[in-house]
């Protein structure tokens, strides 16, 4: 067990390690969350200062943790939000979560800082048992979806259910397709997307394509449709991934110069203009994770679950393909 307070010093082997994952290994019996709340107690100090989970470590720091004392418990609260459950059994549920929810939230000072409103709160709301394998803060979650993304996602109700999903997501098993609607026309109608992802050195909220090192991820796309409108050109895609990277369709689409409509982070616009057009614009990306295949964990038996785009974001198509038909 260890023991506080602790001093540690970080070694020139330590350059580029995230804080809160620099504890981590350092401290192997304390969960990353709680190590995370730590620090924004500052109860973390970093020569001498109070710093952020995601300071960046160049080597030789001093940093001493005094210890969490006076800390409440690690733990998420179960919220009556609502959800659309597609399906449930046993052993998993599967939810088509909306846009603007977080999955779930990291450590913070208080309870309410750190967990209202996010799914983990409304499955522990409508669901009796959760997996524990993601701890106290991610009851049932297996993967993951962005908050400004809607669409499905599976929960694992029990430990033996999350483990065996767990392999699937990690063995590539798990066919997950999206609908996404980019700026401008693609050069072909299908293609494949290799390029490897890591965190942007300057933009810490951002993912890049333009680091050597990154992780491998692997993205798939064909064009549903066209749209040549006074807003500019648009194209409407189905994207299947083999793999499950931070913001991976939106970097991959955005590295080749289509980043996806409402998602300013990568280069959208925050309106559509054109003359003699009002103004249009999207409270979200439009990004819906559309079907999701797996194996069941228990039967064995291959599982398909569809949603289609939500209202808001068959609003805006309808809305485009009109404006496009008005022009001809």
């Amino acid at each position: 067990m260890t023991e506080f307070p602790l001093s540690l010093t970080a070694t020139a082997e330590d350059e580029g390690k995230r804080l809160d994952q620099y504890l981590a290994r350092q401290i192997p019996d304390t969960s990353r969350a709680r190590i995370q709340q730590w620090i924004a107690a500052a109860k973390v100090l970093v020569n001498g200062q109070p710093a952020k989970p995601s300071l960046h470590l160049t080597g030789g720091e001093q940093i001493v943790i005094a210890g969490p004392t006076t800390l409440p418990a690690l733990r998420a609260i179960a919220e009556d939000i609502p959800l659309d459950i597609v399906y449930e059994d046993g052993d998993l549920a599967v939810v088509n979560k909306p846009a603007g929810m977080m999955v779930h939230t990291g450590a913070g000072a208080t309870d309410d800082e750190r967990n209202r409103g996010t799914l983990v709160n409304a499955l522990l709301h409508h669901f009796e048992q959760l997996s524990g394998v993601g701890g106290e803060l991610r009851p049932g979650i297996v993967h993951r979806l962005d908050k400004a993304t809607s669409g499905l996602i599976v929960v694992a109700k029990n430990d033996a259910a999350h483990h065996k999903l767990a392999s699937q997501f990690s063995g590539r098993t798990v066919k997950k397709t999206y609908i996404a609607l980019v700026h401008g026309w693609m050069k072909q109608d299908h293609g494949t997307i290799s390029s490897s992802i890591s965190r942007d050195r300057v933009r810490r909220t951002r993912m890049t394509t333009r680091r050597s090192g990154g992780r491998e991820a692997l993205s798939h796309y064909t064009v549903q449709k066209k749209f040549d409108s006074p807003y500019g050109k648009f194209s409407l895609l189905e994207v299947k991934i083999d793999t499950g990277r931070t913001h991976q369709i939106r970097v991959h689409l955005a590295s080749l110069g289509h980043p996806v409509v409402g998602d300013t982070l990568y280069g959208a616009p925050r309106e559509l203009r054109a003359k003699n057009q009002p103004a249009l614009s999207l409270s979200r990306n439009f990004l819906h994770a559309a079907k999701l295949e797996l194996r069941h964990p228990s039967a064995g038996e291959m599982m398909a679950f569809a949603r289609p785009i939500p209202e808001e974001l068959q609003k805006s198509l309808l809305q485009l393909g009109e404006i496009a038909r008005q022009q001809k």
